[in-house]
């Protein structure tokens, strides 16, 4: 197995293809043009926490981060992101809040969100969200806690 490892990762290093941390971020299966999977949902991050609104990015304005690409509406979007892009991705990796806060790792779906200071938290569904809403304080503070633990651990492992 070890064998195994270190001659995949040879390969995706001399192939040119960028090696990925195991499910440290919610992305969509694939790559993007920029060679990287898309965070997000293809929602424009900036636009999110600017205007509290889902804004659909466009892949002429893909800006990576952390190996994940994010789409933004605008040039101006995307270099807000540039300059501070740790500021606007979505909190404990793009995946549902309440799932990490149980030690979990669900899709984050930006149709189901919330901004709390400033920082954007996604969640699997309608029913979750609405769950969340009960205690978000300490949903966020669980997932905070929670994230340190499972961050480096594939989601089906947990």
């Amino acid at each position: 197995m070890k064998r195994l490892i270190a001659v995949a990762t040879l390969v995706l290093g001399i192939s040119g293809i960028p090696a990925y941390a195991v499910d440290e971020n919610n992305v969509a299966a694939g790559l993007t043009a920029a060679g990287a999977p898309l965070g997000l949902h293809g929602v424009d991050p900036v636009a999110f926490i600017t205007i509290g609104n889902r804004v659909e990015g466009n892949a002429r304005y893909t800006a990576v981060y952390d190996g994940v690409a994010y789409y933004f509406e605008n040039e101006e979007n995307k270099a807000k992101f540039e300059d501070n892009a740790a500021r606007y991705v979505p909190q404990n990796g793009g995946f549902c809040t309440f799932g990490v806060s149980v030690g979990k790792k669900f899709d984050g779906d930006p149709q189901y969100a919330d901004l709390v200071d400033g920082k954007l938290y996604v969640f699997l569904n309608e029913e979750i969200f609405r769950a969340y809403q009960k205690n978000p304080g300490n949903t966020i503070s669980s997932a905070k806690k929670q994230w340190k633990k499972i961050k480096h651990s594939s989601a089906t492992s947990l």
